[in-house]
Formats: C-alpha cells, structure tokens, sequence
C-alpha cells in the first residue's frame, strides 16, 4: 500500500471515529484524536501512557508527570519531523492556537488546508479551516 493511500485510509477512520462528538476531556478530545490517526498510519503513539484525566487541570498533570509544559513538546517527543504547516499533508499532526489562547490545540490533516480537530464555534470534532497554525510535524 502506498504511503498517500494509508494516510488517506488513516485520515477516514479518524473522521469516521471522532468527527460530530462534543469534546469530552480523557475520551473524545484532540490528544485522543491525534494518537488515533497515528497509530492508524502505524506509527507508536506515547501520548497516552501517562493515565487518564478528566478535566483541563487533570491533562495538565499528565503531561507534567511525562515531562511536557505543552503539546507541542509532547509531540516533539514521539520523534517526528517538524515541517512547515503549508507541508502537511493528509494525516500530518498539526498545532492550532486554543481558544482561551492558554496552550496550543492538536488537529489532524485532511487536506487542501483543512483540519480535523475539536472547533469552538461547532462545539463539537469537525473539518475546518483554520486561520493559523503554530506547528507541523510529518506522520510517515
């Protein structure tokens, strides 16, 4: 199988699996959905070996107790290439600002500049286009 067609394949079943699901923190939120579509492009996702939260202070915790200030650290740390944002392509992780501006947002590629990730305004997982991105890191 091409790398593309994994990506694309990795890319669907992320959507098919979070897209239209409010944010719920330890279960439906965009660490979750980003270690998803990695694993699915078979790449080893450590983003979850560090025990469940339910809340933004619990996440917080976690990710101190592997050693991260942010999610770009974290993400840093699985060893993926950094590109640019205009380089992602399908199933490339990218950082997105949060809406409270507090920390950074993980979203997925989809293609022609859209994400998947968690959107303030839908309230809920959705393909959008987003304004900015802070960072880009290269999944296969």
């Amino acid at each position: 199988m091409s790398p593309m067609i994994r990506r694309v394949e990795a890319v669907q079943a992320t959507i098919d699996r979070f897209r239209d699901k409010p944010l719920k923190l330890g279960t439906d939120d965009c660490v979750r959905m980003a270690a998803f579509a990695l694993r699915k492009q078979g790449v080893r996702a450590s983003l979850l070996k560090a025990g469940s939260y339910s809340s933004e202070a619990g996440a917080r915790r976690v990710m101190k107790r592997l050693g991260y200030e942010t999610l770009a650290e974290a993400v840093d740390a699985l060893g993926l290439p950094r590109i640019a944002p205009a380089m992602a392509l399908p199933g490339d992780i990218l950082t997105l600002p949060a809406a409270d501006g507090s920390d950074l947002a993980l979203a997925v590629a989809v293609g022609n500049g859209r994400v998947l990730g968690f959107w303030e305004a839908a309230g809920v997982c959705t393909v959008f286009q987003p304004l900015r991105y802070d960072a880009a890191w290269r999944s296969i």
